[in-house]
């Protein structure tokens, strides 16, 4: 029988910058000519994002949060050398990276082999940071191989078909070169210390975008922006369904399994009713409260709607850890909720071991 462990992490992309770029995404909500005048006066602003704020425009707070997220990943990471996997499965979302006009699956199986990257080559494809000055001085030449491991990916692919959910795959990628910024960046954080990450990844891209995967590319869009909308993402609940059927799958596997979800939590560019300046931090806490009660009602009856009127969209991610751990009776062992107003998002950490039951 297999083991699993769920792992919670974040791939938030300033996070692989150097700490000025940390408030980009902010500053550029603050520019928007259309953000009413009162919310560029900071004393509008919700306590906390003054604060961080401060006096000197997040320079301080930025180098905290940073900190915050390193421990987060130090504990993550310690918990997966500790487990010492066979392959480690990354839940992520695809942000018109592979999934792009020609096909838009609601998720996949990546069943890659080794495949070598260039993650500040092919930055612009995919994290917007091409160009940027990086945390760790690498340049577009730096080169990493990922390793893959095809059987366990066609092993899980022909049980989840089996078990009635149909599953596209791919053995190679179809547009992005090497890893889409959901998985690259979860490995490249994991090794924030460079001690090297030598464990097999299969990567589970899930259309957390939907209605604006194409129509918006995925991506960061100006207010007063009207576009004509794709079809939805996957519901919460049926991406539960399949966290558990995988879940399930690993545990009667011959595989020592690491589930990692990778997202931040509610991004502030996509809540309307901040005007895409805070993320929605009510919403987060509401369903951080409910993982670490192993609430799991609260998780199943969050509609998709509640999730993208909450800037939740890449949540999909956790949705599929959620119900993983849900089939396996587990509730996390340890939790960390890095909050934010000015940095894009409120960001958490989860383990899930076997004592967490």
């Amino acid at each position: 029988m297999g083991e699993v462990l769920g792992l919670g992490v974040t791939h938030y992309p300033p996070l692989s910058g150097t700490d000025d770029n940390l408030t980009r995404v902010f500053r550029g909500a603050l520019a928007d000519p259309k953000l009413p005048a009162e919310l560029r006066d900071p004393a509008s602003w919700p306590e906390r994002a003054r604060r961080e704020w401060g006096d000197d425009e997040g320079i301080a707070a930025g180098k905290a949060h940073r900190e915050q997220l390193r421990e987060g990943f130090r504990r993550t990471r310690e918990a997966l050398d500790e487990f010492q996997p066979d392959v480690v499965l990354i839940w992520g979302d695809d942000q018109y990276e592979n999934f792009r006009e020609d096909i838009v699956p609601p998720y996949a199986v990546l069943a890659y082999e080794d495949t070598v990257v260039h993650p500040w080559r092919h930055a612009g494809e995919s994290s917007n940071m091409k160009g940027k000055p990086n945390i760790w001085g690498e340049g577009e030449d730096t080169e990493r191989t990922i390793r893959g491991h095809r059987p366990f990916a066609l092993h899980l692919t022909e049980r989840l078909l089996g078990r009635g959910i149909d599953t596209p795959y791919a053995y190679r990628p179809l547009h992005h070169p090497g890893f889409a910024h959901a998985f690259l960046n979860t490995v490249l954080y994991l090794d924030y210390d460079r001690r090297g990450f030598d464990y097999p990844v299969v990567a589970f891209p899930i259309n957390c975008y939907g209605r604006k995967v194409i129509s918006f590319q995925g991506n960061i869009s100006p207010l007063g922006v009207e576009r004509e909308l794709d079809p939805p993402s996957p519901t919460p609940a049926r991406i539960m369904d399949v966290g558990a059927a995988v879940a399930r799958i690993c545990a009667e596997s011959p595989y020592r399994v690491a589930l990692v979800a990778s997202s931040s939590w509610s991004h502030s560019f996509l809540v309307d009713s901040t005007f895409r300046l805070f993320p929605d931090s009510a919403a987060d806490k509401r369903m951080y409260e409910a993982l670490v009660a192993g609430d799991h009602s609260v998780w199943e009856n969050t509609t998709l709607e509640d999730a993208e009127k909450a800037g939740q969209q890449e949540l999909l991610n956790w949705w599929a850890l959620v119900g993983a751990m849900r089939e396996l009776g587990r509730t996390p062992s340890w939790t960390s909720f890095a909050a934010s107003n000015i940095f894009v998002s409120n960001k958490v950490f989860a383990i899930y071991d076997e004592e967490s039951r």
